[in-house]
């Protein structure tokens, strides 16, 4: 990740430059000019994704993660996207690259048995995982200090680093609210109510990071002072998420001309 650094640094420059270009009074969309380029560019050079395919991959990513894609519809943008990732594979088995693609074929020939079919899964599933999340913590972050004017102070000043806020906005405002559907195989006790055999429950990361339990009275309360800042945002254990410090390093990195601290 760190030998990264300077690559982000140089995509996060490039697309704070056309930030830059709008006039005053301009309306900017965030999302779609800072906060969706930034970690899609990096994640699609990390796997060997050309850049002339990131319009196509958002439009088949914005439906893969709707709740309001048809169900016909489903089907046809998996089957495009799976299309798309194996031309991905045919492409660097033609000519290897720096790049995990290639790393994940040379894995296979090396003995790792991966099927084309499970490098094909598993780079879909990195482009996926590896910059949606991303997007809602950079928006959230710029968001949480836009409303919080005193804390948007002591980072600029300095006070506070950056890397805090980004901390902070993953327990406070968590870039994945609610992660699939599970089923109770028994009847389950939860405080004074129980969860019957058969029913269905959505595990909320947004409601566990809030909990006063574990984070004291001022838990519902956005505070980049907090210390210490523990959160389970990226999962736990073995199913810790393995983009974590890319995902940390492209919300945090500071621009060498800023100052200490702000939100480069």
């Amino acid at each position: 990740m760190e030998l990264l650094r300077d690559r982000v640094g140089e995509l996060t420059e490039e697309l704070l430059d056309g930030l830059a270009s709008h006039g005053p009074g301009d309306v900017v969309d965030l999302k779609a000019e800072f906060a969706y380029p930034l970690p899609m560019n990096v994640i699609s050079e990390l796997m060997g994704i050309a850049r002339e395919d990131h319009p196509r991959l958002k439009v088949l990513f914005d439906r893969f993660f709707s709740t309001q894609t048809p169900p016909e519809e489903v089907v046809a943008t998996l089957s495009e996207l799976g299309g798309m990732m194996s031309r991905v594979v045919e492409a660097r088995r033609a000519e290897t690259g720096d790049d995990l693609t290639s790393a994940l074929i040379q894995a296979s020939e090396d003995g790792d048995r991966l099927t084309d079919e499970e490098i094909v899964n598993t780079l879909q599933l990195m482009i996926a995982a590896g910059h949606e999340t991303t997007i809602s913590l950079i928006v959230n972050a710029v968001v949480n200090l836009s409303t919080h004017p005193e804390q948007l102070a002591m980072v600029r000043s300095g006070a506070v680093g950056w890397d805090a806020v980004v901390e902070e906005t993953l327990r406070w405002s968590t870039p994945t609210s609610h992660v699939l559907i599970r089923f109770a195989t028994e009847d389950v006790p939860v405080g004074d109510r129980v969860i019957p055999a058969g029913d269905a429950l959505i595990v909320s990361y947004a409601a566990i990071g809030r909990d006063e339990q574990a984070h004291g009275p001022t838990a519902g309360v956005f505070d980049i002072t907090r210390s210490p800042n523990r959160h389970i945002s990226f999962g736990h254990g073995p199913h810790v998420c393995p983009g974590a410090a890319l995902s940390r390093l492209e919300a945090g990195w500071r621009c060498p001309r800023s100052t200490r601290g702000s939100p480069g």
